[in-house]
Order: structure tokens, then C-alpha cells, then sequence
């Protein structure tokens, strides 16, 4: 499993990093972030993907782990 630490990145940074990691192979990728436009732009990677999203919730931050299909 790939894991990006986007805490304290803006969109797009989150998502450009999610699609460099999945167009360099990756199966599953867990991602952490807390701009507020990261559940949108992460799931749009993902749907563009062909993969599945899914969110845990934390209580300082949402952890979100892409996993491909």
C-alpha cells in the first residue's frame, strides 16, 4: 500500500498526487488530507480510475484509501 501525507496541501495537490501514484502502479493507495475539497477531487481520480473510494473518519483528519478494481 502507497501512503500520501496531503495534510496541509490544497487541492489539486491531494488529487495529483493520488493519480501520480495509481498511474505508476499502484493497487492501493491511502491518503491523508484535510483541505475540505479533497473528498470531491479524490473521488473524481478515482472514479476516473476505474477504482473504488472509501473514508475513514479520524478525529483531526479523513483518511482516504483508493483501492483498484
Amino acid at each position: 500500500m502507497v501512503r500520501i501525507d496531503a495534510r496541509g496541501m490544497r487541492c489539486p495537490w491531494p488529487a495529483i498526487r493520488l493519480a501520480r501514484a495509481l498511474r505508476d502502479g499502484a493497487r492501493s493507495v491511502e491518503v491523508l488530507a484535510d483541505d475540505p475539497q479533497a473528498p470531491a477531487e479524490l473521488a473524481a481520480v478515482a472514479k476516473a480510475s476505474n477504482a473504488a473510494l472509501g473514508i475513514i473518519l479520524d478525529d483531526f483528519y479523513r483518511i482516504f484509501v483508493v483501492t483498484c478494481r
